[in-house]
């Protein structure tokens, strides 16, 4: 996944424009953007979308409210056993938050007949300042964990800043440091580490650059707000004809020379971390459709 754009799971015509976005997966919200005085519809309507033929289109992942709060239960009674691609975990405060959830999801694929694992769990992992220092507990918590990304709208509030960007547009120190410390919590546990999302969504030239600096770093997605996000995300996400030809090029020749561990390319001296580096842009290139050479 490059892209995962969040929807308001009480607007079905938000919905049915953001299926046609082009996002690669779609983030059906129960929690913030529904009032709690509409989370009974918004379940309802989120169902329906689950259970709807679709021969194609972008995974369904379903963000559920907290697990200390009242509305966890009633959400996944709704969903699970319409087999949502994932279940994305707000508030999520370390690796015991995810063995919890992963217990109740075990529960419901019983129940709905799934099988074990079907529903996996994206973490959102920094949205107070207490699970900032958890951030190394998410290894080896579940099988189910797909992916941690990070939240800083609630942890500035959680913090009592009164902004999370500084003058110049990007984000303050501690932002800075949720960020990083979430791609090495997301590193350490094998799973996919997305960015979050880009508020100002008119401004499509600064999330290209913000969205470029994410995938420089490692991050391997991004969420968005606004369906006018998602081609930027996906572009900047896609490989490049030219990086794939060159990461190609850098697994075919340690391929052909197994015994060395450094070889020049073009000039460059590699070795067997660049490997990696290449089989990554290649495994992204194959997720988005692309011919490898």
């Amino acid at each position: 996944m490059r892209s995962l754009l969040f929807v308001p799971g009480d607007q079905p015509a938000k919905i049915e424009k953001a299926l046609t976005s082009g996002a690669d997966a779609l983030i059906l919200d129960l929690e913030d953007s529904v009032s709690p005085s509409r989370r009974a519809e918004a379940r309802e309507i989120v169902a329906d979308v689950l259970v709807r033929p679709r021969a194609s289109g972008p995974a369904l992942i379903v963000r559920v409210n907290p697990l200390d709060g009242p509305d966890i239960d009633k959400d996944l009674a709704a969903v699970c056993a319409k087999h949502p691609s994932a279940i994305m975990l707000p508030k999520a405060s370390g690796g015991g938050d995810v063995i919890h959830l992963a217990t109740k999801l075990a529960a419901s694929e019983a129940i709905g007949d799934l099988p074990d694992g079907a529903i996996g769990i994206i973490a959102i992992a920094t949205e107070t300042a207490a699970s900032i220092f958890r951030l190394g507990t998410f290894v080896g918590a579940s099988h189910r964990l797909r992916g941690m990304t990070w939240g800083a709208e609630d942890l500035s509030a959680d913090i009592g800043a009164e902004t999370n960007r500084d003058e110049t547009g990007g984000f303050a120190g501690p932002y800075r440091i949720a960020r990083d410390l979430l791609l090495l919590g997301a590193a350490a546990a094998d799973v996919a580490a997305i960015d979050t999302v880009y508020t100002a969504y008119r401004d499509l030239e600064g999330l290209r650059i913000e969205a470029e600096r994410a995938r420089r770093d490692g991050f391997s997605a991004k969420m968005a707000i606004h369906p006018a996000q998602v081609d930027v995300i996906n572009k900047v996400f896609t490989p490049t004809p030219e990086a794939v030809l060159r990461a190609s090029k850098i697994v075919a020749a340690f391929a052909q020379n197994p015994g060395l561990g450094v070889i020049g390319i073009d000039g460059e001296m590699l070795d067997r971390p660049h490997v990696r580096r290449a089989e990554r842009v290649l495994a992204r290139a194959r997720a988005a459709g692309l011919a490898i050479p």
